[in-house]
């Protein structure tokens, strides 16, 4: 079995260029002053998104995904749930936070911050009273 190979007009073979070629273009669409299109013309580069890609992974700069976007929840619970799950998530990552916080205070003032009671538990310590 044999293949044909079909060309296209105006559909031309994808280039692919060197990390330092690409290196460059990012160090100079950071620089500025050219945009995108610009540094398309002027280097031959295709592709919409081909500088941008570049940018996102040889860049100085921070480039944030768009992220996927997903179909929304039909269950109002279980988004409720999702929510409530990540909150939870979150203010066990600020609790480890102010730990490490707290410890290191302690450590460096050579104070203590927190008490333990007789179950070993950690606790506040009281609120000074106005005046004393």
């Amino acid at each position: 079995m044999s293949y044909q190979v079909i060309k296209l007009k105006g559909v031309s073979p994808s280039k692919k260029y060197s990390e330092v070629f690409k290196r460059m273009v990012v160090e100079e669409f950071e620089r500025g002053p050219l945009n995108k299109d610009q540094l398309q013309k002027k280097y031959g580069i295709g592709g919409n998104t081909s500088i941008f890609e570049w940018c996102k992974k040889y860049g100085k700069l921070h480039y944030p995904d768009k992220g996927k976007t997903g179909a929304p929840m039909k269950d109002p619970q279980k988004r409720i749930i999702k929510d409530l799950e990540k909150e939870l998530a979150d203010a066990k990552l600020k609790l480890l936070a102010y730990e490490k916080l707290i410890s290191i205070a302690e450590k460096e003032e050579g104070i203590s911050i927190l008490k333990k009671d007789e179950a070993g538990q950690l606790q506040s310590l009281p609120k000074p009273t106005p005046g004393k």
